[in-house]
């Protein structure tokens, strides 16, 4: 009897640790603006867009990975001036551990100057996507 109940507080925890993960899973959370922290084309590889830039760190294997770049050039094709630039998390490592990048794909969406104004460990949803943008898009 004592084996069930520890087997079903098991399984009872394991369920609300999932639950809370599932939730955060591709959330698009505001970062604290860091004026000093910025990202240029030097750091990235690639010019970020006149407005906005979608940066994605990918690996060769993620499959969620494939959905995010679908959604991520999408968004960037819907918005004037927006960039979508996709990394290989392995191949920047010094990248990865300066922007505590911990999972892929990780979404970080850059305003114009290259501030980083959201960030989604996980496959973000297009309307999420599109939110986000509102925030870093200048007109």
């Amino acid at each position: 009897m004592t084996g069930l109940m520890v087997c079903l507080g098991a399984l009872a925890a394991a369920s609300v640790s999932g639950g809370g993960h599932q939730r955060r899973n591709g959330r698009l959370t505001v970062r604290e603006q860091d004026d000093t922290a910025r990202l240029g084309a030097a750091e990235i590889g690639a010019a970020l867009g006149e407005r906005a830039t979608l940066l994605q760190f990918s690996s060769a294997f993620c499959q969620p990975c494939r959905a995010t770049r679908r959604t991520l050039t999408e968004v960037a094709g819907m918005v004037d001036g927006v960039a979508h630039v996709e990394i290989d998390a392995e191949d920047h490592l010094e990248l990865v551990r300066q922007l505590q990048v911990q999972r892929t794909p990780t979404v970080l969406v850059l305003d114009a100057d290259g501030a980083i104004v959201r960030r989604a460990s996980g496959q973000p949803r297009k309307a999420d996507v599109i939110a986000a943008l509102g925030a870093a898009v200048r007109d």
